[in-house]
């Protein structure tokens, strides 16, 4: 089917809409700029589609995975060209994996980051972050409980595109909401922000500190195997081997290179948007030039001062209430990740190798003093991470482990 020009734009801006509200929301939980978080997505999809040679329809955006350590950052009071040098460091780590893959292959990544490994860590993200959201929920229950509600109907009873809007709807009916019902609710920052400008840039690697890296780039294994999950997806809905041809090398790469650049300019890391691929599965169009056209969207966006003095003059009730059903949908992600591998909790091994990811990352998450080595500091979900897949590759399997764990 031949696209005119002004539908090829009306449908990149659709893919713009798909990726806005999950894209935003991370650095407005984490504190950083929504407007730099925007740019740096258009930015980081066009990188990695001149990387993956203009041929995968895959669109950018920010990552719900990092939020975790990056918060516990600034937490801890690390400053903000120090989080960047910690997620310049998860974009090494990309590129480092990208070099293993292209002289060893993709299988690699399977056998070193299986969903027995992957599931267990991507609930501890979820149920770690569960206490983010409750508190920001606090400040207002009843705003909170009305954004939930709002994005719970939008998800359940919506059609089409609309139904994958939930979270954009749930924050413009909380915004609303609060406008009109919230004491001491206003616009006043944004009344003062410009129109058109650029958006006030933290220079990565300004700042090195190891406790920040060793806080924020160990994630990079995590998101990896979200990265390996959504080409696949991609590559299902377009009826294309994207591991062949141009390859996970390639994706990974451009993954990397879009998370160096957001944390070069102080934007949140990128990862690969599985909204943007159930966008191509609605309208089956997968010219990547739409998507491209989406990301000059979001670069547009993203020099717009005043939207995101809108963004930042949300209530914090309307967040925590986004929050809640997208931290639970995380850990739910993680447990469905386990069925759909169908890991057999029968055998001792599984259940050992999950028991201590669980245990290890939600235990050294809620301990009262930090956990160190020397000065540096170590998150819980790190930890997981790598004591999950260390437990996962030194632990001796039978054959029929092998075939559940390795999927």
């Amino acid at each position: 089917m031949q696209l005119t020009m002004q539908k090829k734009v009306v449908l990149g801006l659709q893919h713009t809409i798909a990726m806005f509200g999950a894209t935003v929301l991370v650095p407005l939980l984490t504190g950083l700029n929504p407007s730099v978080a925007l740019l740096a997505a258009g930015v980081g999809t066009l990188l990695f589609h001149l990387v993956t040679k203009q041929m995968v329809p895959v669109f950018l955006g920010s990552s719900f995975a990092f939020i975790p350590p990056i918060v516990l950052a600034v937490d801890r009071g690390l400053s903000w060209a120090s989080i960047g040098a910690g997620i310049v460091g998860a974009a090494v780590l990309y590129l480092a994996m990208s070099l293993v893959v292209t002289f060893v292959g993709s299988d690699v990544i399977r056998r070193v980051f299986p969903p027995i490994v992957t599931g267990p860590v991507i609930v501890v993200i979820g149920i770690t972050l569960a206490p983010v959201a409750i508190g920001m929920a606090e400040s207002s229950w009843w705003l909170a409980i009305v954004t939930l509600v709002a994005t719970l109907v939008a998800a359940i009873f919506f059609k089409g595109l609309f139904k994958m809007l939930p979270i954009l709807t749930g924050a413009i009916v909380g915004i609303l909401a609060g406008w009109i019902f919230l004491d001491g609710f206003t616009w006043s920052l944004v009344g003062s922000a410009d129109w058109v400008g650029l958006p006030d840039f933290t220079w990565g690697l300004g700042d090195i500190q190891w406790e920040a890296i060793a806080l924020i780039a160990p994630i990079a294994f995590v998101t990896m195997i979200e990265h390996v999950g959504d080409i696949l997806a991609n590559g299902r809905v377009v009826g294309k081997d994207f591991f062949k041809e141009p390859g996970l090398h390639r994706t990974l790469l451009g993954d990397g290179l879009a998370t160096m650049f957001a944390g070069l300019v102080g934007g949140p890391p990128n990862t690969t948007y599985s909204e943007n691929t159930g966008v191509l599965a609605v309208t089956k169009v997968y010219d990547p030039m739409i998507i491209r056209i989406g990301a000059v969207f979001a670069i547009l966006l993203g020099l717009v001062p005043k939207l995101a003095a809108i963004l930042q003059s949300i209530p914090v009730a309307v967040l925590g209430g986004l929050s809640i059903i997208l931290f639970g949908m995380i850990a739910s992600v993680g447990m469905r990740t386990l069925v759909e591998a169908e890991v057999d909790f029968k055998k001792s091994r599984n259940m050992i190798v999950v028991g201590l990811i669980l245990v290890f990352g939600l235990g050294v998450s809620g301990l009262s003093s930090q956990l160190a080595i020397g000065d540096v500091a170590i998150s819980g979900l790190a930890l997981a991470a790598v004591i999950g897949v260390v437990a996962n590759l030194i632990l001796p399997m039978s054959e029929e482990d092998d075939e559940v764990v390795t999927g």
